[in-house]
């Protein structure tokens, strides 16, 4: 199959090109700097040059190919506090993306996330995210209503499919929530975790959430919801006393009153206890994730090196 890629050049996405090809399809990654053309040239993919905005490619690079998975979003207005707008311009693309597959029976895969999903237990590819109107939390909301309009698309003659990420989708060359706790416990020459560190976090390696991309591309039915998580849910406390451990630092409870000056944006998150099963995605794709879990990776030392993460 010829597969469109947006945010082919990203985290998940630069690993989806060469498992596509592996498989023997052809990816098209939509670019949009040079930079991001000559990356995913080099890769072997072919490039569709344009912006997430302009629905008119889109439109054109989705009617031409075979199937098309959404990685892309805005994340330089987010950062800016444009987060309405990030989350208005992935609608839209959603939105123009079912208009060019309308009764084609072609795949279209979108990545989402677990947060908001259930309390209080394990929370599984069966549950929906919060009603956009019954929740204040405006990323819950749109994200939300984002995953609700791709798998409705089903209803109008497209396989489409939400791929729902763990929050850590680990690997050599993450700049992500990991990267960003090794930098906070080098600046606080302490690796903390909040109350009793018993808050659990989901993880997958970035290698098996490419694998299950393409398997969802190749099988998954139409209004599918999947997860990429190879562990169900990781405590806290073990994320930072890996953490400590390799930068010879104290491990140590942070309080709730603490929290948001020694984690900062991540304050809110590291509160949050969200275990997530995989089990119906295994089941029905025969995904099995084989990459190295995030302790292991943390332990193999690479998001210390110098120049990793974010500094």
């Amino acid at each position: 199959m010829r597969i469109f890629i947006t945010g082919a050049s990203g985290w998940i996405g630069s690993a989806l090109i060469p498992e596509l090809i592996g498989a023997g399809h052809t990816p098209i990654g939509l670019a949009r700097s040079e930079e991001s053309a000559v990356l995913i040239r080099n890769m072997g993919a072919e490039v569709c040059r344009g912006d997430l905005d302009d629905a008119d490619i889109l439109r054109s690079a989705a009617m031409n190919s075979d199937g098309v998975v959404h990685l892309a979003f805005r994340h330089e207005l987010a950062f800016r506090g444009r987060l309405q707008e990030a989350l208005s311009s992935n609608l839209n693309a959603i939105t123009v993306f079912g208009q060019a597959l309308k009764n084609t029976g072609k795949p279209f895969v979108v990545a989402s996330g677990v947060f908001g999903l259930a309390k209080g237990r394990t929370a599984t590819e069966e549950d929906s995210g919060p009603l956009p109107e019954m929740t204040n939390n405006l990323l819950l909301a749109e994200r939300s209503r984002a995953e609700r309009t791709v798998l409705s698309l089903a209803d109008v003659g497209i396989r489409s499919s939400a791929v729902r990420i763990s929050p850590t989708c680990h690997g050599k060359g993450d700049k992500g929530f990991i990267a960003a706790l090794v930098n906070i416990a080098k600046t606080n020459k302490i690796s903390g975790y909040l109350g009793n560190g018993q808050t659990r976090w989901p993880a997958v390696h970035r290698f098996d959430t490419a694998l299950l991309f393409r398997l969802a591309l190749e099988k998954g039915t139409p209004g599918s919801v999947f997860h990429a998580v190879a562990e169900e849910g990781i405590p806290f406390h073990d994320i930072a006393s890996a953490i400590g451990n390799k930068l010879n630092l104290a491990v140590s409870a942070i309080s709730e009153e603490e929290a948001e000056s020694h984690f900062g944006f991540l304050a809110d998150l590291i509160g949050a206890d969200i275990p997530t099963s995989s089990r119906i995605t295994q089941e029905k794709l025969k995904w099995l994730p084989s990459h190295p879990k995030l302790i292991e990776d943390i332990n193999a030392g690479f998001y210390f090196e110098s120049g990793a993460g974010n500094e």
